[in-house]
Formats: structure tokens, sequence, C-alpha cells
């Protein structure tokens, strides 16, 4: 990768750490519900985004592709946002990092039946199964002591597999679209589907200042500008590689866990997480052959 790409893949792989905190402080006592909290979001995230897109030219030619567009903020947006916000009621927040850190795991398999081979390499076969055993380590460990939900732990694992499919699924569909067209449509798209849920879930007294501003940091940082940089890291280094910041995600995820929240650390976390990670890395590393 070039020093820019190095630049981009640091900065979005921080600003997409932080998200796990902030939604488990704006889901928290005295906050917002999931639903809310995904349309509050994705409403912050089209009103920052529409207008750059309008003044780039960029909205014409995202239109072509509405159909696609729609289907990724599906598998994107709609869902994983909603998994993900419901699933850290009931988990840590240094938990819903680590589950999300095996989307490179699941974008590898996804490339595999799409028709990439490589997946075929020894080295990619020795990661996905060292990743699958990290994912049962978590998964079972985490489970089994009673302190994390069964349901919300699967909730966030769909939100992994809709991470790793939406970006390789446009990129098939739409290869030259500009990523800010795509997430600006992406949006606007989510928070008129999520205007129902909005006005059931309004909340009925003000929540906490903390959460209200953990709502406006999740709808600009996250959501609106890391997007933007994602999809110019991604046209780059390609989706899968691209997918491999979500290794410096869960480090930031954890360490500000473990640090504001108090999160403990947990037998879990410290066997599968070197796992998933390792086996994530070599999982999405392809080989070149000379």
């Amino acid at each position: 990768m070039t020093r820019k790409s190095w630049g981009m893949f640091i900065g979005v792989g921080i600003v997409w750490g932080v998200p796990y905190l902030f939604i488990k402080i704006a889901v928290g006592e005295g906050g917002f519900q999931p639903g809310f909290l995904v349309f509050a979001r994705v409403c912050l995230g089209a009103l920052f985004l529409i207008p750059i897109a309008m003044k780039q030219g960029l909205l014409k030619e995202a239109f072509k592709y509405f159909k696609w567009i729609l289907l990724y903020s599906v598998i994107e947006l709609v869902g994983p946002w909603y998994f993900l916000s419901s699933g850290e009621r009931h988990i840590t927040s240094g938990l819903a990092g680590l589950l999300i850190a095996t989307v490179p795991f699941w974008s590898t398999i996804i490339a595999s039946l799409l028709g990439d081979r490589t997946v075929l390499q020894p080295r990619r076969l020795i990661g996905l199964l060292v990743g699958f055993i990290g994912v049962i380590l978590v998964v079972g460990l985490e489970s089994l002591s009673g302190h994390n939900s069964k349901s919300a732990i699967a909730l966030i694992l769909l939100s992994a597999i809709g991470y790793a499919t939406a970006p390789i699924l446009i990129r098939l569909k739409a290869p030259t679209l500009n990523g800010l067209a795509i997430n600006s449509v992406a949006m606007l798209i989510t928070s008129i589907i999520y205007i129902p849920v909005g006005i059931l879930e309004w909340p009925s007294t003000m929540p906490n200042a903390k959460s209200i501003w953990s709502l406006i940091i999740l709808g600009i940082f996250p959501t609106a500008i890391a997007f933007i940089m994602f999809f110019k890291l991604m046209a780059d280094i390609g989706p899968t590689r691209a997918s491999t910041i979500t290794y410096l995600n869960t480090a930031v995820a954890i360490l500000l866990g473990i640090i504001i929240l108090g999160e403990p650390l947990t037998l879990g976390i410290a066997l599968g997480m070197p796992l998933i990670l390792i086996g994530s890395y070599f999982a999405s590393k392809k080989t070149t052959t000379p």
C-alpha cells in the first residue's frame, strides 16, 4: 500500500473502532432504543453526505444503479446496524468489536463462492481454519459463561456477514461508482426505510446528555466521514484487503471498552482474539504467483 493508503487505513481503523463504545453508551440506561438510534444516525449521515454528493454532481450517476444500492443498503446498513445496536444492549462493546473482526474471514468465503479460486491457496485455507476455531472459542466460551447473550452474539455475527457481503456486491455491480455517491444514496434509502421505526421508537422522555452526544458522534464520524475514506481505500487496495481494517477496529474497540467502560478481558476474548485476527489475516492474504 502507498503511504496515503496506510494513512487512510489507520484513520478509518481508529474511527471505526469507536462506534462500539458510543453505541453501547447510546442504547444504555437513559438512552435510545436501537431502531431510533439507527434512524437518527443515518439521517445525520445523509444530511452530511447528500449536499457534498450533490455539489460534486454524483447523484445522477448513482441513481442509475439504484437497485444495487438498495440491496447494498439493506445488507450493509438496514440489517447490520439494527443487529449491532440491539446486540450491544446484551454484550460488551469489546466482544462486539471482536465478532465484527470476523469480516475478512466471511469476505474470503464469499469471494471464493463468487469464483475467487485463490482461496484454495494453503495459507488461506489454514487461515480460514484458524479463524473458524477462534470464532468457535469466542462464541462457545462467551455463551457458556452466561455473561453474554447467545442471541446477541448471533446478531453481531450476522452484522459481520453483512459487512463482508455488501462491499463485494457493490463493487461487482457498480465497479466505477464513486464511494461517496454510493453511501449518500444508501444513507438516504436507509433513513426512509427506518421512518416507521423512528416514529415507533421516538423517545418519550429526553435521553441523557451522554447518549445524545454519542448519537451525534456516531452520525458524523463513523457514519459519514469514515465511509468516504473507506471507499477511497477500497478503490486502492480492493474490498477483501480493505476488510482487514477490522483488525485495527477490534484493538481500538476492546481497549476503549476496558479503559472507559471498565469491561473485563474475558477468557473467550483472550483465547479467541489472536486466532480470529491471525486467521482472518492469512485468510484474506493473497500470495502472488511469480
